[in-house]
């Protein structure tokens, strides 16, 4: 190891440590010093403003900065307005990548969260239960980038009289006489609907253990009273568990919406985009390092943030109303 790399290690394993304690005394000896009216207000923003320094740094100021560069060409150096905006509402492949989207925000929340749930609750009432569960959450321990790689060997295709090592070809080969092998990840619209299976088999696992934990929650009185009245279990899944989950469900749903939002990991590896599977992050990484058009990759960004934050807002607001409750 050089000594440049000796004195950097140093640096921090001794610096920070001494620099955290400093700040620690001075902000506790600030407000004491400090002769003015509200000091014992000053104390909160005083340990809040490392955080507000971070956050301005690694998060206002690239979204402000990302925001201006949208405003000019590919080279950053003339202004041009919207125009990149109306790039990316009128350009064929943003248009695509804008209807994948959406299909991924209906069609991936809707899969992740209804199999979670039905997970949760089978996984609850079986003594193999835990056994189950760490099969279905196995693949949250894989990389989304490997979850690629494994479906796309899983989709794998060869010609027809070749021996198909697609693992879902050659499945139905085998299982189905006179079934035609298909090019999963080619043929539209029913390649977006394979990206979108491979990215819920990596998500159910975690929406089945936050839907579990919401689902252990709910006090077991409740649930024995609905049965000494008579109410059968369709009935007591509908009126009684769902109801009190609901809240859980809509925090696994918003997560799930912005997962879906910003999709790229998946779609790169398998497809890139190709085929008509492109959408919005993807498209965003091609134009700012394939194309190496700047203002148009900041006005993807822009737009694909602008359409996160409600979503954001919304779980921010419902936290508040809960807390205000309690």
């Amino acid at each position: 190891m050089t000594p440049d790399r000796v004195a950097l290690a140093l640096a921090a394993v001794i610096g920070v440590p001494v620099l955290l304690v400093a700040y620690i005394t001075a902000m506790e000896r600030l407000p004491a010093v400090l002769h003015v009216r509200g000091r014992d207000g000053l104390r909160p923003w005083l340990w809040l403003l490392p955080a507000l320094a971070l956050l301005t740094l690694l998060l206002i100021y690239p979204a402000l900065n990302t925001m201006y560069i949208s405003l000019f060409n590919a080279s950053s150096q003339r202004f041009v307005g919207i125009a990149n905006y109306r790039f990316v509402f009128s350009d064929a492949v943003m248009l695509t990548a804008l209807r994948n989207n959406a299909i991924w925000l209906l069609l991936f929340t809707a899969l992740v969260v209804v199999f979670g749930f039905a997970a949760a609750v089978l996984t609850e009432r079986v003594r193999y239960g835990s056994v189950a569960q760490t099969l279905i959450l196995l693949p949250m321990a894989v990389s989304f980038v490997a979850a690629g790689v494994i479906w796309r060997f899983m989709y794998d295709y060869r010609p027809i009289g070749a021996a198909q090592t697609g693992t879902i070809n050659a499945l139905l080969t085998a299982l189905l006489p006179g079934f035609t092998p298909r090019a999963w990840l080619i043929n539209e619209p029913g390649n977006t609907v394979a990206l979108i299976i491979a990215a819920v088999w990596s998500w159910t696992g975690f929406a089945m253990v936050v839907l579990y934990a919401g689902l252990k929650s709910i006090p077991h009185e409740i649930l024995e009273a609905a049965r000494v009245d008579g109410a059968g279990e369709w009935r007591i899944l509908a009126r009684v568990i769902i109801p009190l989950l609901r809240p859980t469900i809509l925090v696994v749903a918003t997560v799930m919406i912005v997962t879906a939002l910003k999709a790229f990991d998946v779609v790169y590896v398998m497809t890139n985009g190709n085929y008509g599977t492109e959408v919005i992050a993807n498209r965003m990484y091609k134009e700012m390092f394939s194309v190496q058009d700047f203002g148009r990759a900041s006005a993807i960004a822009v737009v694909l943030l602008l359409a996160i934050v409600p979503v954001m807002l919304f779980n921010l607001g419902r936290f508040r109303s809960q807390a205000g409750r309690q």
